[in-house]
């Protein structure tokens, strides 16, 4: 046996021996406690004074678990789960790891969508579906559509949408090639877009490099607001008056992104910091 024992509480002696290369201690030891917590419903005092013993299937689980963790797989991708905005976002290497910032961006607009009823929401790049089915769970009479050039992606979005118990409606579409013509007019538009320049790569985490898919995280140097700018030209045409756009966004483009903005002839854009006070969303009206 890999372990001295199958007790759970056991295991986290293996964690910390295989994973020491990957992770300092205190890191390992929030893996181990979140992956209790995910599996067995179990919080951390509860782990340590539980006698819970696993199955000889549930130990070479955990094998396999802490051998993709040390090639340094998202804990997330691992457990084929993570949580968004208080709901449970199935994840593959397929989507993009759902970021505490774009909790905050889903909870910007909740906050301006109040009380209204019967909104029209386009949420472009949709990946695991996570902005899209939150704002449906939370704002349950507006109508929700979600688009993403990805089959595979899709697959994972409407799999999550049926895991929360919401209607979204979902298709495939290249943005940058697309007029929206199917679409009706829109209260809001919502996008996470690619923007890391791919220059930035080398700056980037291994997990993150090796294990997320590239196409929902980085552009082209030499245009790197091309989503930007199309999603924006596309809120011309399909945002109602008074509708409003909303952008995650990389910093140091706030300042180029207004001016597409404004250029186009929004009104109230402003850039809102993160928790973290850095800028990362822009919001505009139409």
């Amino acid at each position: 046996m890999f372990v001295s024992s199958n007790l759970l509480k056991d295991l986290l002696p293996y964690y910390k021996r295989k994973l020491s290369q990957n992770y300092d201690q205190r890191e390992i030891e929030s893996i181990f406690f979140l992956v209790c917590f995910y599996l067995f419903n179990l919080s951390k005092i509860q782990v340590l004074n539980n006698e819970k013993r696993l199955t000889e299937s549930e130990l070479l689980s955990q094998r396999d678990m802490v051998e993709r963790l040390q090639k340094n797989e998202p804990l997330q991708y691992v457990l084929g789960y993570t949580e968004f905005y208080g709901l449970k976002i199935n994840v593959t290497p397929a989507t993009l790891i759902p970021r505490p910032e774009t909790e905050e961006l889903v909870d910007y607009i909740l906050k301006d969508i109040g009380s209204k009823n019967n909104l029209a929401i386009l949420d472009i790049g949709t990946g695991s579906g996570c902005i899209a089915i939150a704002l449906k769970k939370n704002s349950p009479t507006s109508n929700v559509s979600a688009l993403d050039f990805s089959d595979e992606t899709l697959k994972v979005a409407k799999h999550n949408a049926v895991l929360n118990g919401v209607e979204i409606n979902s298709w495939n579409e290249n943005i940058l090639e697309s007029d929206l013509k199917t679409i009706s007019d829109l209260d809001v538009i919502v996008s996470n877009p690619p923007y890391i320049p791919n220059s930035d790569k080398s700056s980037m985490h291994k997990n993150v490099l090796e294990h997320e898919p590239h196409s929902a995280l980085f552009v082209d140097d030499s245009n790197p607001l091309i989503f930007f700018q199309r999603i924006i030209e596309l809120g011309v045409l399909k945002l109602k008056s008074g509708g409003k756009i909303y952008f995650e966004i990389h910093p140091p483009f706030s300042e180029e992104i207004i001016r597409i903005l404004k250029n186009l002839m929004y009104n109230e854009v402003v850039v809102v910091k993160d928790l973290g006070g850095t800028n990362r969303f822009v919001i505009a009206t139409k």
